[in-house]
């Protein structure tokens, strides 16, 4: 079963008659709108899971033994990685280090999961 979606036909026509009555009806728009933003929220929430693991889920001690290494090795390397960048192209060498940094440790987190 797929999760349904906010039509945005649907939406787009909402807007156009709001736009045609007028802001005496914003009220009554808005009202509309949050009531079917709720019931598409309501029915991802009461859909069950496409694929991985559930919140929460237990990882094994070999997946955690995993992430913790990575994160050792990711400050230690940060250090003299953040100099030369900065060094070498100041503060956007920096924040670029620093976003590789964090790219490579979230690409590992989303992958073990």
């Amino acid at each position: 079963m797929t999760t349904p979606r906010l039509p945005r036909d649907d939406l787009a026509a909402a807007l156009a008659a709001r736009r045609e009555l007028g802001p005496d009806y914003d009220d009554a728009f808005v009202e509309t709108l949050a009531g079917r933003i709720e019931a598409t929220l309501a029915a991802r929430a009461a859909a069950p899971a496409g694929r991985g693991f559930p919140m929460g889920a237990p990882r094994s001690r070999s997946e955690r033994n995993s992430a913790l290494a990575l994160a050792i090795v990711s400050l230690v390397a940060a250090v003299p990685l953040s100099a030369i960048g900065a060094v070498n192209a100041g503060v956007p060498g920096l924040l670029i280090t620093w976003a590789a940094i964090v790219l490579v440790n979230l690409i590992h987190g989303l992958r073990s999961r």
